[in-house]
């Protein structure tokens, strides 16, 4: 018997089928089916417009990971991790991870830990919140007063998440603002706001404008006197989103976590420095008393009684897998290497920077491998300029402004990442030194609006 040969199969080449010569729907569900390898080659071809992720700076979020972890990985993308009767290995390594981070950040080792995971920090960051919320609704009942006007303390520079989170659940943020010169907040302006209506106050370590770590542990302080002054009880958040990875390895005396009584609760991101693919974030509380009853659920989810406080339900495990597996991989010497290295590319980055000439820093990523830097001259050209040059070379550098009250400054910030090598940052200060050349060759033009204030 002859076979008889399909077109597409057998005669056509890999891009002279139909399906690859006519437009496909790009809107609207198409009524037919086409072959898988088809299926893959055009989705392939369009993700090429994308960015190089390895080549972009703006991110924060994990770009590179060990083959092994991607292996594991891949191998248990179709576990849902909240179905914890039927995936009990994978609740258990939850529950593990949630320890280690716990205790990483100085929690009481003599207590189980108190956290959850979470799809990543701006999750983590809305159950921490909640928590306080609750908490400080439950004091206010207790003593019979209002309940009618909580708030919430914290800086201009806070992630936009933090403002979905008081515009969500009803808290007036009383925001402290940015001046040029300083992006941080400070003990004086968090005490001017406080009240008796305060749910907390929200602390960064590592903002994202700058990389910089906000005074914790004086700003602890002056609350907890404030507190004893007035007969109130207002806790601290500590948004560790950027540097809850890194402190505990390269600033180990640096005291912003549970050592600090008053630090209540603390959110993390995995797929930040923890060194995991996109998905993953940790909330943890200094104990159980911290995390009211009533916000965690008892569901009876496929035979088997489950307590869940998270806002997502269905994800997969794979995520808590990669984490664990940086976790038993690497230990604290392995990231304290890392974090090391890491910051020892950005502070010479950023000095290398510094010495080219029209920039000056506003951070040098001794903090966190993170670093902004702005021009000393913007009359001639812009960040905008530089950042879209950049661009061209396949860099991708972000170029904003500061926060309100400083947002007359505009500038560029470099995150330095794993993956991110001493070579690369060679060749990115080779693509920079030939940009600056370029732009200082081409005659001053008027400055954007955003551009019109200097670094100082």
């Amino acid at each position: 018997m002859v076979k008889k040969l399909c077109p597409d199969l057998d005669l056509s080449p890999a891009y002279g089928s139909r399906a690859m010569t006519e437009p496909i729907p790009k809107y609207t569900l198409p009524e037919g089916e086409m072959l898988p390898e088809t299926a893959y080659r055009l989705i392939h071809d369009e993700l090429m417009l994308d960015g190089n992720a390895r080549l972009n700076l703006a991110t924060f979020v994990t770009t590179w990971m060990e083959p092994e972890a991607e292996r594991l990985m891949k191998e248990t993308f179709d576990k849902n991790m909240i179905d914890k009767d039927e995936y009990p290995q994978t609740a258990e390594i939850e529950t593990r991870c949630v320890n280690m981070v716990a205790r990483l950040f100085n929690a009481n080792e003599d207590e189980a830990a108190v956290g959850v995971s979470a799809i990543g920090s701006s999750e983590a960051v809305m159950l921490a919140g909640m928590a306080l919320k609750w908490r400080w609704r439950k004091r206010r009942e207790a003593a019979g007063k209002s309940t009618s006007r909580p708030n919430l303390i914290l800086g201009a520079n806070v992630q936009v998440v933090w403002e979905k989170f008081c515009r969500y659940w009803e808290v007036e943020p009383r925001y402290i603002p940015m001046h040029e010169g300083r992006y941080v907040i400070s003990p004086e302006e968090v005490i001017e706001r406080i009240d008796e209506n305060t749910i907390g106050v929200v602390a960064i370590l590592g903002t994202t404008f700058t990389g910089e770590f906000e005074p914790i542990e004086a700003i602890h302080d002056a609350v907890v006197r404030h507190n004893a002054a007035h007969d109130l009880a207002v806790p601290l958040h500590i948004d560790a989103a950027s540097g809850g990875f890194v402190a505990p390895f390269i600033h180990p005396e640096l005291r912003w976590d549970f050592r600090l009584p008053n630090v209540v609760s603390i959110n993390v991101s995995g797929h930040k420095y923890g060194l995991v693919y996109p998905g993953i974030g940790w909330a943890v509380w200094r104990d159980q008393q911290h995390l009211p009853e009533e916000l965690v659920f008892h569901v009876n989810y496929l035979g088997g009684d489950m307590a869940t406080f998270t806002l997502n339900f269905s994800r997969p495990g794979n995520q808590i897998v990669g984490q664990y597996y940086n976790f038993l991989r690497l230990g604290r010497n392995g990231y304290t290497r890392i974090m090391a290295t890491l910051r020892d590319i950005a502070t010479d980055l950023s000095g290398r920077i510094a010495a080219l000439g029209p920039f000056d820093l506003l951070s040098d990523g001794s903090m966190i491998p993170v670093f902004a830097f702005c021009l000393k001259d913007p009359s001639r050209y812009s960040v905008y300029d530089v950042s879209e040059r950049l661009r061209i070379r396949g860099w991708q550098v972000p170029a904003y402004t500061m926060p309100p009250d400083a947002d007359a400054v505009a500038v560029l910030r470099i995150v330095v990442r794993e993956g991110f090598s001493r070579d690369m940052a060679d060749m990115l200060i080779a693509d920079m030194t030939k940009v600056v050349a370029e732009l200082d060759s081409v005659p001053p033009t008027q400055p954007k609006a955003a551009d019109s204030g200097f670094c100082h």
